[in-house]
């Protein structure tokens, strides 16, 4: 059963405006490397625009963690097992999350997402092809522990993480949303040490020829671009501003001493604007950071992974070897090696 709208935990202001979007926003332009977190892409028309992005021919990820889905279901009912409750971070892809929930046999799901409007259709197109499913979805903003409701609060727990968001983050950042999460899935439980343990299916993408990475990040259909500017018009339309967004032009780099594509708004012209009634400029050039998406190695994401308090237990590749499905386990706290 949905829970009708759902549990909303995103803090506003009393313009209706999410205070961390605001703070995150004008923190990030002031600095001599304008930048915001690239979590604030995905509001509802952004979500929307990710979505398409997955159906442009250069975007391989979504097709090649599909494959995985699609051909290793009984790994995972094998390894996962029945009757836990699947908590996505980020609301679902109307692709991806049944397959997953097909091949376990959950006793609910939980998807969470800052997009309440786009959260809420997708839960309600899932629950129309799972009517015996419980669906509890939580407007939330899950970079931060997020409790959960509290009729899965006794189950066993698994997170489901696709899409490569972690590498969207610094290395200290991912680690941090890793324990948050590990915090978020422990709830009801005491240790992890038995099979009832928090279990993450996280998607990671790997490094891999740089054409075929920066392809990916700047289709020729412009969808991309047009996602990346979304962000502008986001800031426009909810910290009254005035950014000129035909002034920004889409730009996706490859940066290999940290292995990650990054996606700049560039300036094509001196530009001026204000945000919230603070006043910002940029030189022809000059750069809005938007996203980074980080690559990785099987070392670098189990390192990763370890950081964050969870123990890789199984790893699957899609058959170009371009991206990759970690299965993790909670990890037990030690004070020693």
């Amino acid at each position: 059963m949905n829970k009708a709208q759902g549990i909303a935990l995103v803090e506003r202001d009393a313009d209706g405006v999410d205070r961390a979007f605001r703070k995150d926003v004008l923190e990030g332009m002031r600095g001599e490397q304008k930048a915001i977190p690239a979590r604030w892409l995905y509001d509802d028309a952004g979500s929307q625009l990710f979505e398409d992005i997955t159906e442009v021919p250069e975007y391989y990820p979504t097709r090649s963690e599909t494959e995985i889905l699609e051909s290793q279901s009984r790994d995972f009912a094998d390894l996962i097992g029945s009757g836990r409750a699947v908590v996505e971070f980020g609301s679902g892809s109307s692709v991806k999350t049944p397959l997953l929930l097909s091949a376990i046999e959950p006793a609910a799901y939980v998807p969470l997402d800052i997009a309440g409007d786009f959260l809420r259709a997708a839960a309600d197109q899932l629950q129309g092809k799972f009517p015996n499913l419980p669906i509890y979805p939580v407007e939330a903003d899950f970079m931060r522990r997020v409790e959960l409701p509290a009729e899965v609060s006794d189950m066993p727990k698994l997170g489901f993480f696709p899409g490569s968001t972690i590498g969207n983050m610094i290395a200290s950042s991912a680690v941090d949303l890793l324990r948050s999460m590990r915090a978020t899935l422990l709830e009801g439980q005491e240790h992890s040490g038995d099979r009832t343990a928090p279990m993450l299916l996280i998607g990671m993408d790997l490094v891999k020829d740089v054409e075929v990475l920066k392809a990916a990040y700047d289709d020729a259909a412009g969808v991309t671009a047009e996602f990346n500017r979304n962000v502008a018009r986001r800031m426009n339309r909810e910290l009254d501003g005035d950014i000129p967004v035909d002034a920004l032009r889409h730009e996706a780099r490859w940066n290999d001493e940290v292995a990650r594509i990054e996606m700049h708004l560039v300036a094509t012209r001196e530009i001026a604007f204000t945000l919230s009634g603070e006043r910002f400029t940029m030189l022809e050039g000059e750069t809005i950071h938007t996203e980074n998406s980080h690559k990785f190695t099987e070392r670098s994401s189990n390192l990763l992974l370890m950081s964050g308090g969870w123990s890789p237990v199984k790893r699957w590749t899609d058959s170009e070897d371009r991206f990759s499905l970690i299965l993790a386990r909670s990890m037990e706290p030690r004070k020693a090696p």
